[in-house]
């Protein structure tokens, strides 16, 4: 016989839900003995908007480098970001 679980809250925006989880266990709420895989090939992951300044002379060799590879240049610098942190992380950016 499996313990009761507890009642998911209904939040109101993903950042109260995110807190919510950061200090409450999983296991109270869900059964995932009962829990079924699931794949979602074609999420992507949310994008946030920054600000970053760099210099004009930096900008400009982007564009030309992205220019060359025939890519936006905001999805080179992307690329550049994410291959660095896996290099010093170790992981999958």
């Amino acid at each position: 016989m499996s313990k009761a679980k507890k009642e998911i809250p209904n939040f109101k925006t993903e950042d109260e839900e995110r807190e919510f989880w950061k200090t409450h266990d999983s296991s109270n709420y869900v059964d995932w003995g009962s829990a079924n895989i699931a794949l979602f090939p074609r999420l992507k992951p949310t994008l946030k908007t920054i600000s970053i300044r760099l210099p004009e002379n930096m900008i400009y060799k982007l564009k030309m480098l992205a220019n060359k590879k025939d890519i936006p240049y905001q999805t080179l610098l992307k690329q550049f970001l994410s291959e660095r942190l896996e290099s010093e992380l170790g992981e999958v950016a």
